[in-house]
């Protein structure tokens, strides 16, 4: 594993405003891994983002990228990252081409081909359409569009799939991860459970700006999972429900006799979700 981000004490505070929103945060972020924020509304996810992007200046603590200080870096830094926010903000009176073009002018570097991209999230045929006439969901693919222009060694997304119906969400999903595929080390912050345990190698539960837990969705779950089997299952016509202990399960007889003697219609262990976890990590919901 190569460290590509580290953060240490990091605390922030907004002008005029009496109490910190960052409370002192410590983590790091592998290069090409996909890592997730997730929180509710006001945690301190899209805070944190900001300071990482280098919209947010005045920080305290330390805040390093490939081992630099991001005071230090310049503006070549934004030719290395992309940016998608959850409310997209376009030229209105422009088309999705002339957006992605005007855009387009701002890297030094060599961009990708808009109508390529408009091709990966399915707005092709919407390319010589003003944005004004868009709807939300066609907005977020836009602005996914946006943030791959540059070819970004880091991408920095902010609830990928808002306002996404389950065939453009799937759709933004996979991206996301031919992205990983390729090498690009990926920050999302959402309060989506699904979109961070669908995405994300490890995901950090923050609230009240301070992290609860860092760890991969699948550890979490395990972690804090009923450690048993449930089965359902079909005798003379009626169902029946029954539990066993995952412990030795293979010697224990009831279990043997119902998979031997009955048709089963259900199998599956009780894995707590991430949001069961995060409620009973932090006694907070997601929404």
């Amino acid at each position: 594993m190569i460290l590509l981000i580290e953060v240490a004490k990091l605390r922030y505070q907004y002008p005029g405003v009496t109490e910190k929103t960052i409370r002192g945060l410590d983590f790091s972020v592998n290069k090409g891994e996909i890592f997730g924020f997730l929180g509710p509304s006001g945690a301190g996810k899209s805070t944190t983002q900001k300071i990482l992007i280098g919209l947010l200046k005045n920080y305290e603590g330390s805040v390093k990228v490939n081992s630099n200080e991001l005071h230090s870096l310049n503006s070549t830094y934004y030719e290395q990252i992309g940016v998608a926010f959850e409310f997209p903000n376009f030229y209105q009176k422009f088309t999705a081409l002339e957006n992605l073009r005007f855009f387009n002018k701002m890297y030094a570097e060599k961009t990708s081909d808009p109508e390529k991209l408009l091709k990966l999230v399915g707005l092709e045929e919407y390319a010589n359409v003003k944005v004004s006439k868009f709807s939300k969901g066609m907005k977020m693919r836009l602005n996914f569009c946006r943030a791959l222009l540059n070819h970004p060694n880091i991408l920095f997304l902010d609830e990928p799939t808002s306002g996404l119906d389950p065939v453009n969400a799937k759709k933004i999903k996979d991206l996301i991860l031919a992205e990983k595929e390729r090498g690009t080390t990926i920050i999302i912050t959402t309060h989506n459970m699904l979109t961070a345990e669908h995405l994300c190698d490890r995901v950090a539960f923050i609230v009240d700006g301070t992290i609860a837990a860092i760890d991969s969705p699948k550890n979490l779950k395990l972690s804090k999972g009923r450690k048993i089997v449930k089965l359902e299952y079909r005798n003379n016509q009626s169902c029946y429900a029954d539990e066993f202990p995952l412990m030795n399960l293979g010697e224990n007889e009831d279990f043997q006799q119902i998979i031997r003697n009955y048709e089963l219609l259900t199998i599956h262990t009780q894995e707590a979700t991430l949001e069961d976890i995060f409620i009973e990590m932090t006694g907070r919901s997601l929404a």
